[in-house]
């Protein structure tokens, strides 16, 4: 088999004339100065532009593998150490040994509190703060808030912990949507140099034919929630190998429940006070911690180095211009449109759903059941479940764009119906498998759900005007429900599978009625994106001195600068010596010296 030729000669090489090429012209320092600078006689324009725009699909890849790396580090890490710190302060004689009359059930509750309430008000800065910001440093932000949420662990202290805690609940809205438009940015950006022939015919400033990158953002909201479900399991890492060996067994801390399942009241009734069989030294604690504030560094190091921006310069000016008050008001606008109003409860139901499998099926069902070692596997079961259930949405490029979600909703329609009647006995252990298989179809449908919610968002609403608005809106909703599952804790579970199962109901008619209206051709009523109004005089933005302007496009424009407010002039010949015509605008140093230049008679 014959070696590929290469695309290129060798600089410099000696071909059979010796120093002379095949044209007879000399080589090497007495070659002539055309033959070194001109244009090289093998050069391939059309090879180098299809090596180019690879180039560029290879980095929006990595820009999404990146992003979703990160955000599973950094929930995972959040989650995991959320997970472990409760557990560890609920245990009586940790509290006292510990920490004495310091009072950390209050600090929890506390910072709860902070973690859950703050994102009430998140819909008024979040989009002002992804503008001023930038998506992608708004996410390198965020990543650092949840890394000093780490790093106040050290030393568990009021004032340690509330006020990271704040911070956190602060930055939990601008992260996801950020995360959100960054993945549908990139899924635009990847269509375009895909397509760049086509764009190059079409001409810069004409936008792509509607919906033309649905199948990439199918592709990459598949992985990007691949990767965000693992956070889960991530999560359950330092469960597993560090606390579970310090835990009782299910006969000591279930002792005094009496109910589970659908007959439950609140968060575990009953549990026992102590669950340490003895107290981890404060040393291997603060390796858990290091290792957990070390993958909180690599995260923000992967959002650093490793994602692009996910607009251009001129573009992020732009998005800032329309006007910080403008900016802080679309949101609001955004309600008139009756789609978003139709997925209201949708999002709604995004948050409950998520928060039923943390706290209602894996405590109500699971530790109530078959003990406090084995919640790190029920969640791993749930995990591993919707990460791998991720890529059904994929199913999208095949099937009518409704089937995720309805899909999604009908399997979790099926559960709640079925842990109505499910009561599981404590301290039983026949039912895991069951237990487990229940976890890994409700991951199933809440891969559907967000995989399919994202998706549509990205669909509905292509304009990157208006897509971290968007993004803002479903993460504000989701972060009310996680709110109202934090009020509503101490309920009966029949009352929380009722909410969450009229929820379900009225999120899926309400999303099929709102396909109904798109295909009798209702038209959306979208809030106006105001113009940019560049006030600075960049080089991009000059109006009456435009410096990149050339002289053809002067003469063809009109002129530009004083001549528009001139008064039109009478027709027919001027009076007195016509002016010499200036075929140049003259150089600095000839306007100093007074002259016109060179055409100066």
């Amino acid at each position: 088999m014959e070696a590929e030729p290469q695309l290129y000669p060798v600089a410099g090489a000696v071909g059979a004339q010796g120093d002379e090429d095949q044209l007879g012209v000399p080589d090497g320092p007495e070659a002539p100065l055309d033959e070194l600078v001109g244009a090289y006689p093998n050069y391939n324009e059309q090879e180098e532009e299809r090596r180019y725009y690879r180039r560029k699909r290879l980095g929006v890849l990595t820009n999404v593998l990146a992003a979703s790396a990160g955000g599973m580090l950094t929930y995972g890490v959040y989650l995991g150490l959320l997970q472990m710190q409760l557990i560890l302060h609920y245990d009586e004689t940790y509290r006292e040994v510990k920490y004495g009359n310091m009072g950390l059930p209050d600090i929890d509750s506390k910072m709860l509190m902070g973690i859950n309430v703050t994102p009430i008000v998140a819909l008024l800065y979040t989009p002002v703060l992804i503008r001023f910001f930038g998506t992608k440093w708004m996410m390198f932000l965020a990543v650092g808030i949840y890394a000093l949420f780490v790093s106040t662990n050290y030393w568990e202290r009021y004032y340690t912990l509330v006020p990271s805690a704040v911070a956190l609940g602060m930055a939990i809205v601008p992260l996801w949507a950020s995360m959100g438009n960054y993945i549908t940015r990139m899924a635009q950006k990847y269509y375009e140099y895909s397509h760049y022939k086509e764009q190059d015919e079409q001409g810069p400033q004409q936008r792509p034919p509607r919906g033309s990158h649905a199948p990439y953002l199918l592709v990459f909201q598949a992985i990007f929630y691949s990767f965000f479900h693992l956070s889960f399991a991530c999560a359950q890492l330092p469960m597993i190998y560090f606390l579970n060996h310090y835990l009782y067994d299910l006969n000591h801390t279930l002792y005094k429940v009496q109910n589970c399942g659908t007959n439950s009241q609140g968060i575990l009734t009953g549990f026992n006070k102590t669950v340490l069989r003895t107290l981890p030294r404060s040393r291997n604690l603060i390796v858990v911690e290091s290792v957990l504030m070390a993958v909180a560094f690599l995260a923000m190091l992967l959002v650093l180095g490793l994602c692009g921006a996910a607009y251009r310069p001129t573009e992020e000016i732009d998005l800032r211009s329309v006007g910080w008050g403008n900016i802080f008001q679309l949101p609001f606008k955004h309600v008139r449109d009756f789609r978003l109003r139709h997925l209201v409860p949708f999002f709604i139901y995004s948050g409950f759903e998520v928060l039923f499998a943390c706290t209602g099926l894996a405590l109500g069902y699971g530790v109530c059941s078959v003990g406090l070692e084995r919640l790190a596997y029920v969640l791993v079961a749930y995990s591993l479940g919707a990460s791998a259930a991720s890529a059904l949405g994929l199913l999208g490029l095949w099937l009518p764009r409704p089937a995720p979600l309805v899909a999604g909703a009908g399997l979790h329609l099926l559960l709640t119906v079925s842990l109505f009647f499910w009561a599981p006995a404590p301290r039983v252990l026949q039912h895991i498998g069951v237990l487990y298989a229940v976890a890994v179809l409700w991951g199933v449908g809440s891969a559907l759900n967000k995989t399919g919610l994202s998706t549509l968002l990205g669909i509905l609403y292509e304009d990157k005007e208006r897509q971290d608005f968007i993004f803002t809106i479903y993460h504000w909703w989701q972060a009310i429900a996680i709110f109202a599952v934090y009020l509503g804790s101490s309920l009966p579970m029949k009352a929380k599978l009722t909410v969450l199962l009229v929820t379900l109901v009225a999120a899926a008619a309400s999303y099929l009625w709102m396909e109904q209206k798109l295909r009798r051709g209702v038209v959306p009523r979208q809030p106006r994106i105001p113009r940019p109004q560049h006030k600075v005089r960049g080089y991009r933005y000059l109006e009456e001195d435009n410096s990149d302007e050339s002289d053809t496009e002067g003469e063809r424009g009109g002129g530009r600068g004083d001549s528009a407010e001139e008064e039109a002039r009478p027709a027919g010949p001027e009076p007195g010596p016509k002016p010499a015509v200036v075929c140049r605008r003259p150089c600095p140093y000839e306007q100093a010296q007074g002259g016109d230049g060179p055409e100066e008679q």
